[in-house]
């Protein structure tokens, strides 16, 4: 028996992906159309955003601890948040938590680590590469970041309200994307988080100018890791 996992949800598109990654990755592992049992519980998008934009991340935290007592009532041994942004206000939720948590950083750090990343550029919200996820999860891995220039943050904070988070995909954002990494590689970065949940759904791998680590699926499988390792346990 894989233990049950909690999905503390923010943006539907990034949601979505964790939960069909889970689904779809377990079988391998599990058998034939099995995967751990997963409750899943999101405020409205527009709840965190009045939040976030007031940089008020106490009262983001109030939002998560909410949805994770939901999860937990319903059975949920552990918490993810397929969310990187409000990962800001992980030291505040994380205490008064009534299950444990995976951090989504911490798990790209430890794949940054096994891949020997150095540098990373980081991909995501205005406030995400502006804020203290990603350099308080890879400093003490040794790993450094970049971040994109003003203009370009602007643009690809704008891509991810107005374009990704609502299912729009499209090449000219792709190709912007790949742009900002080239000019990261050139900077000096070896890799690329795609720190916003929803990139994955439209930075393609094989053609991006840098390896890039998808906190979406990375986390998981971390998920879908821990509920197996720790399934027999009380």
């Amino acid at each position: 028996m894989a233990r049950h996992i909690g999905i503390v949800a923010c943006s539907a598109e990034g949601a979505a992906l964790c939960y069909r990654t889970l689904c779809s990755e377990a079988p391998r592992l599990m058998g034939e159309h099995a995967h751990p049992e997963i409750t899943m519980h999101t405020h409205p998008l527009a709840d965190y955003m009045v939040h976030i934009r007031s940089g008020d991340w106490a009262a983001v935290a109030e939002l998560m601890l909410d949805s994770c007592r939901k999860v937990a009532g319903c059975g949920a041994r552990f918490a993810i948040c397929p969310d990187n942004t409000i990962h800001q206000a992980f030291g505040l939720v994380e205490p008064r938590s009534p299950i444990p948590w995976l951090h989504i950083a911490r798990v790209v750090a430890e794949e940054a680590r096994r891949c020997r990343f150095g540098r990373l550029g980081i991909l995501g919200t205005r406030y995400l590469m502006e804020g203290p996820v990603y350099p308080d999860a890879l400093a003490p891995a040794g790993i450094a970041t970049l971040v994109p220039d003003d203009a370009e943050r602007e643009r690809i904070n704008a891509i991810i309200f107005g374009e990704l988070v609502n299912g729009v995909f499209t090449e000219a954002s792709r190709g912007y994307l790949n742009q900002v990494m080239a000019r990261l590689k050139a900077r000096g970065a070896n890799a690329a988080v795609l720190g916003c949940t929803e990139i994955p759904l439209i930075v393609r791998p094989d053609d991006a100018p840098l390896p890039t680590l998808d906190s979406t699926r990375l986390l998981a499988r971390a998920a879908l890791g821990q509920a197996i390792r720790s399934g027999g346990a009380a």
